[in-house]
């Protein structure tokens, strides 16, 4: 196991697209959404342990998380929790990450992840993250895995590489986010376009020079309170920096401007489950096609996504292709091929019937 490996988990967001399920209070990532007795944040903490020691894990969230981080994530020190005073988006969060470990260790090489993502062949991904971790050790490159897309969907970035048959860590040509449909299929056709993952390898000091040639305003706030972080002093000289720093994430601030950008093509069985579309595709079905975590009776009901609580019987009839999502006083029943309208009944609900239902 590397002593120089630091694993970074951003695990800060609320997962608004995942509503009713994920609420301010108790994001998605503190969630067993899987059902199977482990948050998203410890399952990513768990897919770490044969690669770095426990007390190179570094979880970044909001201030109001941090007692949900302790209670779920009981093995890291308070030093091991950094705590965001607003959320100012990625590049933000792992500078502060990046100049923290820093002064830890300056050779360290950190890997980068969300605490929402799923990764079902872990024996794959603690391989290609060894391989991305050894480049990055050895070269000035900034590297993110790239996964082969199954489908053209407008919710992931996408990135195109040099074809190279000869290097399994490829040059990246470009970047694209979220593109429209018909884009979105002519990359599936292309064959050199993957799934930007949103996991990143590189070193310390390799993101330190992208931040201070790219964000060089981020650069001067970390820079100055530096010698500060890992003392008691560190929060107030965050709450002090974040209140000067843009809200920017990584991809655009420094991955899509670099030149010193590869991407490791990973078929590590991943997925962001950024969205109930998400959910459903990764899980077993019934014989109809539906995805069921709760107590549920059905009729005539196919291709639907069904999630309420084990405590109420639930009796659905009638219904296709249809989320069905109940937690604590909120339930939503929304056509599945709508899903993107799930934000827009988030907002509705907080403007017209208050915070406690978001």
């Amino acid at each position: 196991m590397d002593k120089n490996t630091y694993v970074v988990i951003m695990a800060g967001g609320i997962g608004s697209r995942f509503w009713p399920f994920s609420r301010t209070n108790y994001p998605k990532q503190f969630h067993d959404v899987l059902g199977i007795g482990e948050s998203m944040l410890q399952m990513t903490a768990k897919r770490f342990q044969d690669i770095c020691p426990p007390e190179n894990v570094y979880v970044v969230t909001n201030k109001d998380y941090k007692d949900l981080v302790k209670q779920q994530l009981p093995q890291l020190s308070d030093n091991q929790i950094l705590l965001e005073p607003i959320g100012r988006n990625t590049a933000p969060c792992i500078a502060y990450a990046s100049y923290k470990i820093a002064q830890i260790n300056p050779n360290a090489n950190l890997v980068v992840t969300p605490a929402d993502h799923v990764v079902l062949k872990q024996e794959v991904f603690t391989s290609v993250i060894k391989e991305a971790v050894a480049a990055a050790d050895k070269d000035d490159v900034l590297i993110t895995l790239g996964i082969t897309p199954s489908r053209p969907d407008t919710g992931y970035g996408y990135i195109q590489y040099i074809s190279d048959d000869t290097q399994s860590i490829k040059k990246v040509k470009t970047f694209t986010e979220k593109p429209n449909l018909e884009l979105a299929e002519m990359f599936l056709n292309s064959g050199d376009f993957v799934w930007n993952s949103g996991i990143f390898i590189w070193n310390v000091k390799s993101i330190l020079s992208a931040f201070k040639q790219q964000l060089p305003e981020i650069t001067e706030i970390f820079e100055e309170g530096a010698s500060i972080l890992n003392t008691p002093e560190e929060q107030n000289f965050i709450t002090r920096a974040y209140s000067q720093c843009r809200n920017v994430s990584i991809d655009y601030g420094i991955m899509e401007k670099v030149d010193n950008v590869f991407v490791l093509l990973a078929d590590i069985g991943w997925s962001d489950l950024g969205t109930w579309n998400s959910l459903y595709t990764i899980n077993d079905k019934d014989s109809n096609g539906n995805v069921v975590d709760g107590d549920v009776l059905l009729y005539d009901t196919k291709d639907c996504i069904i999630k309420t609580p084990k405590e109420r019987l639930v009796v659905l009839q009638g219904l296709d292709d249809y989320i069905v999502a109940e937690y604590d006083n909120v339930l939503m029943i929304c056509k599945k091929s709508e899903e993107q309208k799930v934000k827009e009944f988030m907002a509705d609900a907080k403007s017209k019937k208050g915070v406690d239902f978001i």
